[in-house]
């Protein structure tokens, strides 16, 4: 952030201010206004008359005072765009022009349109893979490749499957093969064969002998430990095992052991989806110090990057996380409003009418077994409470049949909506495609094939709100954290009103724009002057 020079004990150093076309702010209103514009520069000033600190554009500094009321210039600002708001060299790694992603919503919510938006802003977005069938997403890869080539703004999403292993295995071969840019890793627990194999593949080093990475790799972690592990080398075991299967060669697995998994961590708060409901302002600055920690231990020649998610649904809370530190901000669930999400018109209405406490959690369909919660909408929906029915089922009773009929029968009418033979009979044509070993297991397993059942209903759940089942909107899974509330009521009474206007670009530009205005007024307000709480607030408009 630029910073003013401001002189308490000796306000004559800058000398004093001569107007230009414009008179110098000293009231509140006359100080937010020259604040909604951060891209004038700005003398700070104090009037001797009173000793009161005020704000001027234009004009020139001269020596002595002119005639009129003297002001002295006590402060410079320089000129504050969205572009320089978090780590310069962000832009510089990943070709784009802002600090801002459009996050990985599953099930291709976040649509290829969606990217290519993002990417032809000047901005990054990320392929929402989570949940697709490997074909699907290679199409989607395809896509991005034609449309825009191997340049940047465009990644896509890996998402840590640990009851598929094998799944989370073929969605990373294909991204390696077809050479993917950049690789969201979200979800994870661990480091796994496949995101090390995604991360280290295509290792070179250029003429000056640095290692040269064919991947960037961005993992999304709330858990330290976790973060620890993407923030150092791959464990040598792990490189071992990637170069005995042929995925990693010897030359890449030694390069490897120089270099941190991924350079681009991004710190995840209380977000929609997969999330642990951290607050930012606590779990970011444990990651910083963490990341500085490891750079330090290992020497690393290229700085990690720590960015932010989850709670970012207005400028103030942009403002806020580049003020934490953060070198990029990540935006998700509010772009299931763009125009080009991948998410039914009947879901778009749900959505656009929560506020921040019309959120709950409720079980993960990909990691039911394991207890793991997403969190989702509220309002407008049952999803979450015939979730959280399932799963309690699934604790407390061995298998289907050994269900009490009466409990069957509610399950049948009130949630599946269907005879339990016949969501047995859908489940088993899915995973007969999918992964057949999931079916063995079931026939070795009878609580896992419960649980395969009930993750139809929450799998189906998702498809239903993408298509806009009108027969099961009371069942629609909605990923959505507190940022959607915030989102939509700052976005209220503008023109981003009309969800016509609505694009992920305006969404984006709006909030980095806003966050600097956000920026400039906090910069005046710690010189002292009298910037009022309007000043913050900064509506939506539509810009080019």
């Amino acid at each position: 952030m630029p910073t003013a020079v401001f002189n308490r004990s000796r306000p004559e150093t800058f000398g004093y201010w001569s107007p230009g076309t414009y008179a110098a702010a000293f009231t509140p209103t006359a100080i937010k206004e020259l604040s909604s514009d951060p891209r004038r520069a700005l003398y700070v000033l104090r009037r001797d008359s009173d000793g009161a600190l005020g704000a001027a554009i234009e004009g020139s500094a001269q020596a002595h005072p002119g005639g009129g009321e003297a002001h002295r210039i006590v402060g410079l600002l320089p000129a504050l765009f969205p572009e320089w708001l978090g780590d310069r060299t962000f832009a510089a790694a990943h070709g784009v022009r802002f600090p801002y992603v459009s996050g990985e919503m599953a099930n291709g919510i976040a649509t290829t349109t969606m990217v290519t938006a993002m990417a032809r802003a000047g901005m990054l977005g990320m392929f929402g893979a989570g949940g697709l069938a490997p074909q699907r997403v290679e199409q989607a890869v395809l896509d991005l490749r034609r449309e825009l080539g191997a340049g940047p703004g465009w990644g896509v999403n890996l998402i840590h499957s640990p009851a598929e292993p094998e799944l989370e295995a073929r969605v990373a071969d294909l991204l390696v093969r077809h050479e993917v840019p950049r690789i969201s890793a979200s979800a994870y627990m661990d480091l796994t064969p496949a995101v090390v194999h995604c991360a280290m593949a295509g290792l070179h080093t250029d003429r000056s002998g640095q290692v040269v990475r064919r991947t960037q790799v961005f993992a999304k972690i709330s858990h330290p430990d976790v973060a620890e592990r993407f923030m150092s080398p791959a464990p040598p075991e792990l490189l071992r095992s990637l170069v005995a299967s042929g995925r990693l060669t010897d030359e890449e697995a030694r390069l490897a052991a120089r270099i941190p998994v991924a350079e681009d961590i991004t710190v995840e708060a209380d977000s929609g989806g997969h999330t642990d409901n951290r607050p930012l302002v606590a779990l970011f600055p444990r990651i910083l110090a963490l990341r500085d920690e490891l750079s330090a231990r290992h020497g690393y020649a290229r700085p990690i990057r720590v960015g932010a998610a989850g709670g970012l649904g207005t400028p103030q809370s942009v403002a806020a996380a580049f003020g934490l530190g953060a070198a990029y901000v990540v935006t998700g669930s509010i772009n299931q409003l763009a125009v080009e999400a991948g998410l039914s018109e009947a879901a778009k209405d749900l959505l656009a009418g929560a506020d921040v406490d019309d959120v709950v959690m409720a079980p993960a369909a990909d990691m039911f077994e394991l207890g793991v919660k997403l969190q989702v909408l509220r309002r407008g929906t049952m999803f979450a409470g015939r979730a959280a029915q399932l799963y309690e089922i699934y604790r407390e009773h061995p298998s289907l049949e050994a269900l009490p009929q009466a409990l069957r029968d509610k399950l049948e009418r009130d949630v599946l909506r269907l005879p339990l033979a016949e969501v047995w009979a859908q489940t088993e044509a899915f995973w007969q495609r999918r992964d057949p070993g999931q079916l063995e297991r079931a026939l070795r397993d009878p609580q896992h094939k419960m649980a395969l059942v009930f993750r139809w209903y929450l799998g189906r759940s998702s498809v239903w709100a993408i298509e806009g089942d009108p027969q099961r909107r009371t069942d629609y899974q909605i990923w959505c954290g507190p940022a959607q509330g915030a989102f939509n009521r700052w976005r209220a009474g503008s023109f981003l009103q009309d969800r016509a206007h609505c694009t992920v670009a305006q969404i984006a530009r709006n909030l980095m724009e806003g966050a600097a205005v956000v920026t400039r007024a906090q910069q005046l307000r710690s010189y002292g002057l009298p910037v009022p709480g309007e000043a913050f607030t900064p509506r939506p408009r539509p810009l080019g």
